[in-house]
């Protein structure tokens, strides 16, 4: 069994791609579960200077390192994934211990268009070269129209999306 540090790429409380991570979490049969916390102040140079780096970027900084792999689900806004992802990112580049170095990392997105995030998947995959994770190529897991693929348990509904995060934890798992 293993630790897993779930990053939505959403804000939203009850987004879709923090059912996708809870989904993830299910079917790998994770031991834990934790939900980073990517509402963070905007990375500022100068905010850094005059005070270092805030404790919610340190939280996550340390979630990172502590888990055994990271799955991270983001929204598609413009062709790309959330402002709110990218910054968390941009700070967490500034921590020190290269928490991401070597980490296993499964990317996957829910988006309300029928592309389901591919997009904003090959623009993650890229911002993460930087941090010398081990992110998985595949399977791809793409969710369009989320709006209508989970039910009321948060569940997802069709098989298809099931097997395909079912096979990419399995690899996730290899990974590890």
């Amino acid at each position: 069994m293993a630790k897993l540090l779930g990053i939505s790429g959403s804000l939203r409380k009850a987004s879709h791609n923090r059912l996708l991570i809870a989904e993830a979490g299910r079917l790998f049969g994770a031991d834990t579960l934790t939900f980073g916390d990517i509402d963070l102040p905007l990375y500022n140079g100068d905010l850094e200077e005059a005070s270092g780096i805030p404790a919610a970027v340190q939280t996550l900084s340390d979630q990172i390192a502590a888990a055994d792999a990271v799955v991270i689900s983001t929204p598609e806004y413009n062709k790309a994934p959330s402002g709110a992802l990218k910054n968390a990112l941009d700070w967490i580049s500034r921590t020190d211990g290269a928490v991401f170095k070597n980490k296993p990392v499964a990317i996957m997105s829910a988006t309300a268009g029928r592309s389901g995030g591919e997009r904003a998947q090959f623009s993650l995959r890229l911002m993460l070269t930087a941090f010398d994770a081990r992110v998985l190529n595949g399977p791809e897991v793409l969710v369009g129209a989320s709006y209508e693929q989970f039910d009321e348990n948060g569940r997802l509904i069709a098989d298809s999306y099931q097997d395909f995060l079912k096979a990419q934890m399995d690899a996730l798992r290899a990974l590890i």
